[in-house]
């Protein structure tokens, strides 16, 4: 048990999927997980383990923002040893051939602050995924036939954007999507030496204006978590 966890030791399996939802973890585990059990619910961020084709998997809430993954991920790893990390969830769309539906896989996170960056200081630390993983998630979603993107994304620290001339340059420079996790998640597992990769479905678009309506979000997110333990397992 931890400050933010009431998990008890073996509670917590080694790979554990992170949406920022804690509902959606619910409905996750309810959804591809044998045998679910509740194994945390502190504060209302829920997680839950059981097995997935026999593997021992864990789906836990990261809550939204950085900070708040920050918390939870640095807890499953040094406190109950999780060893693959990643994050199931949104993002929007930025360069004009990633649809609304297609999946995203983070090979970069480039941000401009994170948690860790006052560990940094000046140093300009790039955080990557885990490159197992990536091509195994990559591999995944071309058998089903499923829009997939790889390349660098945008970790924002704040949703409610106003730097319009940034949204352009990151445009030009090939950024694929914004979310707001990943570039910590990254970051703690480069410190930890474990695996992590960010698996995004795009819910909506900065350039078009689309977004995914709440009714199909379900059937979309649900290849994205196929697809990451698929990825996790591979």
């Amino acid at each position: 048990m931890t400050i933010h966890i009431g998990a008890k030791p073996g509670d917590i399996a080694p790979t554990v999927l992170m949406p920022g939802d804690p509902y959606r973890a619910r409905w996750a585990a309810e959804t591809f997980l044998e045998a679910p059990v509740l194994v945390n619910e502190v504060r209302g961020m829920l997680g839950f383990t059981g097995t997935w084709r026999g593997n021992p998997v864990t789906i836990h809430g990261s809550g939204m923002g950085m900070p708040s993954l920050s918390i939870y991920a640095n807890e499953l790893i040094r406190d109950y040893g999780a060893k693959t990390l990643i994050r199931v969830g949104s993002a929007g769309g930025m360069q004009p051939q990633v649809k609304i539906r297609d999946l995203v896989l983070a090979m970069t996170a480039s941000t401009m602050s994170t948690p860790s960056s006052g560990m940094f200081r000046e140093l300009n630390f790039a955080p990557c995924a885990d490159f197992g993983l990536l091509v195994a998630a990559e591999a995944a979603a071309r058998r089903r036939g499923i829009g997939v993107h790889v390349g660098g994304i945008y970790s924002s620290d704040v949703f409610y954007d106003e730097r319009p001339d940034l949204n352009e340059i990151m445009t030009r420079h090939g950024v694929l999507a914004v979310e707001m996790e990943a570039a910590e998640l990254y970051n703690l597992c480069a410190r930890y030496g474990v695996r992590g990769l960010a698996v995004l479905t795009v819910s909506d678009h900065l350039q078009t204006g689309e977004a995914l309506p709440s009714a199909d979000r379900q059937s979309s997110f649900g290849d994205m978590i196929e697809i990451a333990l698929e990825a996790a397992f591979a």
